[in-house]
């Protein structure tokens, strides 16, 4: 996690705490080192963020600082609740951790009547969970999508076959039961869909395919209305 991002969630987690809570608690939460903690309250009081506290005896947030509010109806909250939570039932873990993290948020910027019916959990998605993949990181497909960067997979088909591929990634596809990551495939020469759970293993290399991105996915989107399979 980034640092701007992290100071946002340390305010998010004091803003909801009802006592005070200590820097290893939040880093716990956050998956960091309580040491990180220290340093982000030091450069959220440096910026005038009313942080009180110290080690050993916990942090609040002193009442009345606010961030901007969310400018959202409350069917429109609904929907963004149900639809974080239908992310719990993919087998992308970060985006999972991402959901909650944006649930609290959500919580802490409605007013009280919401907030009291989403903690009341009246709303929900049922239905299987899809399995994590074993062999690749769904988020650092997610980055590669982003950063337009290669890259290179050991995979197995239907068949069992095994096949060593350099990918460029430019969609995720998620399905019930697995995430399919949409692909040029250089051994192909074409676009190809890769099931994660039938990836061994994937590593991001050192190439990247700048600027090809929105093109590869205007050619993907242009094969649906003609019926091409991937």
């Amino acid at each position: 996690m980034r640092k701007a991002a992290r100071l946002f969630e340390i305010i998010q987690i004091l803003r909801l705490a009802k006592e005070p809570v200590t820097a290893v608690r939040i880093a716990q939460s956050l998956g960091v080192a309580p040491r990180s903690i220290y340093r982000d309250i030091a450069a959220l009081q440096a910026m005038q963020v009313p942080v009180q506290g110290g080690r050993g005896i916990g942090y609040v947030l002193r009442s009345g600082f606010d961030l901007p509010p969310l400018m959202f109806s409350i069917e429109e909250t609904e929907a963004i609740v149900l639809a974080l939570a239908l992310l719990e039932r993919t087998g992308d873990v970060a985006l999972n951790q991402s959901a909650k993290r944006a649930g609290r948020k959500i919580a802490a910027a409605v007013p009280p009547p919401l907030r009291q019916a989403l903690f009341a959990n009246t709303l929900h998605a049922w239905g299987s969970v899809a399995p994590a993949p074993s062999g690749v990181e769904l988020s650092a497909v997610r980055l590669a999508i982003r950063e337009e960067r290669k890259i290179e997979l050991a995979y197995r088909d239907e068949q069992g076959r095994r096949t060593e591929r350099t990918i460029w990634p430019i969609a995720l596809i998620y399905y019930p039961e697995t995430v399919n990551i949409v692909a040029w495939c250089e051994l192909r020469r074409d676009l190809r869909h890769f099931r994660a759970d039938r990836v061994e293993n994937a590593l991001e290399a050192d190439a990247f395919f700048k600027g090809r991105g929105d093109e590869l996915r205007r050619q993907w989107v242009s094969g649906w209305s003609a019926g091409q399979s991937f």
